[in-house]
């Protein structure tokens, strides 16, 4: 609780914390077994991750919310077909979704800050190109994005991951995690 409250207030920053507690671990690692990474909650929203192959490189994710509906269906197949595939998704009035999605940012602390990347900085971001985008909204109609582009979470998790690529000059997007349901999820790491 402690380093929570001095992670949360800025005083230690969760960069340092995970880096530190890895290089511990490591260094009281019995020899017949294999750490391979740390991962550092702060918040039930919020983590840091270092692969004990690379102290250096820390991971920040952070968790998102955005509520939605969408239908899924292919115009190119027949109602039949389509009602196949997608079941009671292809619904023609469409169905609602809780999103929960996680956007994970890679890179090296800076020197002078301490940090991979601004918190702040980061929810702004998201807040605008994601959550503002689609939060409230019927994703078939109300989002350009999925006006050619069937709004599967797959297909949302690739959407989200452009929209935020390249958007945080201080380290690399290194995941897009959406979770549609609390047992379905896909993920974009970028690579097609």
């Amino acid at each position: 609780p402690l380093v929570n409250r001095l992670i949360e207030r800025g005083i230690i920053r969760g960069e340092a914390v995970v880096q530190a507690i890895a290089q511990d671990l490591l260094a009281h690692t019995p020899a017949n077994v294999r750490c391979e990474a740390c991962r550092l909650f702060v918040t039930p929203y919020l983590a840091y991750r270092v692969d004990t192959g690379d102290l250096d490189m820390v991971e920040i994710s952070q968790e998102f919310h955005f509520a939605a509906s969408h239908r899924l269906h292919c115009e190119a197949f027949s109602a039949e077909k389509n009602r196949e595939i997608f079941g009671k998704c292809n619904n023609p009035s469409g169905h609602g979704h809780n999103y929960v999605f996680e956007v994970t940012l890679a890179g090296q602390p800076d020197p002078a800050t301490g940090v991979v990347a601004s918190l702040p900085y980061v929810e702004k971001v998201v807040n605008e190109q994601i959550v503002e985008r689609f939060d409230h909204k019927y994703l078939n109609a109300d989002c350009p994005d999925f006006a050619e582009l069937n709004p599967s979470v797959e297909n949302i998790s690739r959407v989200i991951w452009k929209l935020l690529d390249g958007r945080f000059s201080s380290a690399r997007l290194s995941r897009v995690r959406v979770w549609e349901t609390p047992k379905t999820y896909a993920e974009c790491t970028g690579e097609e």
